[in-house]
């Protein structure tokens, strides 16, 4: 066992122990949910795994909630995905293949996260995410990964602080307009 697979399945197994309460609670959510979609609570695609071999991805049909990303984490402990890697393409994309026609996606577990997704930025050319992934495969290591989590675990804080923020002002706007209104003169 490589030392990425053994932080894949030590760091996996602890992230769902933890991250369970909250996708049994999302996904009882979505199926008690009135007007909810036919199919399910998981959305499953076909996508593309080491090797080129193919399997079925399943995630809770709700990103709103953002637990879509924490309801993969059974495949990055059965081996199919790891934590860090390239985004899971489905069979026959054309972005599978890299520079130069080396199909190094094959050689790789793709990931939850990955360099592309942490440096992303809406601003950033189509072919950019291609070549961060392409570099991503030449220079993968521990550090790498390590590194890729710490700022994927900042994003995602980051984003969690920023709509709770977004809530609360939303919240207190709602209640200005009840507020008596004062004047000097009086």
């Amino acid at each position: 066992m490589t030392a990425k697979r053994s932080l894949d399945l030590a760091l996996g197994s602890v992230l769902l122990a933890l991250a369970s309460p909250a996708l049994v609670l999302g996904a009882l959510t979505l199926a008690l949910r009135p007007g909810r979609r036919p199919g399910g609570v998981l959305r499953r695609d076909i996508r593309t795994g080491l090797g080129g071999r193919p399997f079925e991805l399943r995630s809770l049909r709700t990103r709103r909630l953002r637990l879509d990303l924490l309801s993969r984490l059974p495949h990055v402990v059965r081996g199919e995905l790891s934590l860090v890697g390239p985004a899971p393409l489905a069979p026959g994309d054309p972005a599978a293949e890299g520079p130069g026609g080396r199909n190094w996606r094959q050689e790789l577990r793709p990931g939850l996260t990955g360099l592309a997704q942490v440096r992303a930025r809406s601003g950033m050319p189509w072919d950019e995410p291609a070549l961060l992934d392409a570099y991503y495969a030449e220079h993968h290591g521990t550090g790498l990964d390590l590194a890729i989590l710490a700022q994927s675990a900042r994003i995602q804080l980051r984003t969690a602080l920023h709509g709770l923020a977004r809530r609360r002002k939303a919240h207190l706007s709602d209640t200005n307009h009840r507020l008596p209104r004062y004047s000097t003169a009086e």
